[in-house]
């Protein structure tokens, strides 16, 4: 299957706005969770076993299955290990930070993205960019606010961690989806991942009743959905285009927050989060102007 690249950039935007509403949902349903007693292992099993069921319908109801088949498993093995290991980072995140405070430690990731294009893939990183790194991260010291000791430090620590880890991810699923399309970049995500969750069940699975099942399944549902949305605008049209969309969380998880946790974000959340946002969308503003230039350089060479 080949790249749509930039041909649909609404349903890209649309398919990216559709995975920011359901990871939200997913993540406040984690929450719900965690409170009702469910441990990191359930909460990470369910939400990778749950999610495979409707790939598998979708592919069988669309291109069929045969398009889960893939050539490339150790590639999916790297992926998943750094997929679940964000996944879990995640989790533990919204159980030691509010929704929207997460939310927004969440935003770094593109500044790790940047950081890592440099030190992994050895791309040139100029001064504008490294400058709006460390703004972004002058925008985190502000919403965590150290002095008046209303965020939890090891949660934002964990915070850092998962988004250094969600950048990592993006990095292998921009390099698998040269060749793999979403559900079977999605399906083997979470058919490795569930397997080896499934090793630790016997000693993490617990009994719930069945309002706590029925969260755990709905963790998975989104999650599924929230992953197959995310992929596909990738395929749909470049991140510069559809990256943007990502910031639109911060609303979802602020309302969810506190309506369901009576979570109201922090005066220092509303000043950092702008600063944090704006560096995220210049960085990728200025990577959408410097691909435009050298494309231009390439043809003009030609």
């Amino acid at each position: 299957m080949t790249r749509d690249s930039a041909d649909r950039p609404i349903a890209a935007i649309g398919m990216r706005l559709a995975a920011t509403i359901c990871l939200t949902i997913m993540f406040a349903l984690g929450k719900l969770a965690s409170e009702r007693g469910v441990n990191l292992i359930e909460l990470l099993f369910f939400r990778q076993f749950v999610m495979i069921l409707p790939v598998v319908v979708i592919a069988a109801m669309g291109p069929g299955l045969v398009t889960l088949k893939t050539a490339r498993p150790g590639a999916h093995l790297r992926r998943g290990a750094a997929g679940l290991s964000g996944m879990a980072l995640n989790f533990a995140t919204i159980g030691l930070l509010p929704l929207a405070e997460a939310q927004t430690v969440w935003f770094t990731t593109p500044l790790f993205a940047t950081m890592l294009g440099a030190w992994w893939l050895r791309e040139y990183v100029g001064p504008h960019r490294w400058g709006a790194v460390a703004l972004g991260f002058v925008g985190v010291l502000i919403v965590v606010h150290p002095q008046t000791g209303l965020l939890h430090p090891l949660g934002t620590a964990i915070g850092l961690a998962a988004a250094f880890m969600v950048a990592v991810t993006s990095i292998l699923i921009r390099q698998i989806g040269s060749t793999e399309g979403p559900l079977t970049t999605v399906f083997w995500f979470g058919t490795t991942s569930a397997l080896a969750l499934s090793l630790t069940l016997p000693w993490a699975l617990q009994h719930h009743d069945p309002q706590t099942w029925a969260l755990l399944i709905g963790v998975g549902l989104t999650g599924s959905f929230g992953q197959i949305a995310l992929t596909s605008s990738l395929r749909l049209a470049p991140v510069s285009v559809v990256a943007p969309v990502d910031y639109a969380s911060l609303f979802w998880t602020a309302a969810l927050g506190a309506w369901l946790f009576g979570e109201w974000p922090t005066v220092w959340t509303w000043v950092g989060a702008p600063l944090i946002i704006g560096s995220g969308l210049y960085i990728v503003w200025r990577e959408r102007k410097l691909r435009r230039i050298a494309l231009a350089a390439a043809a003009l060479a030609a």
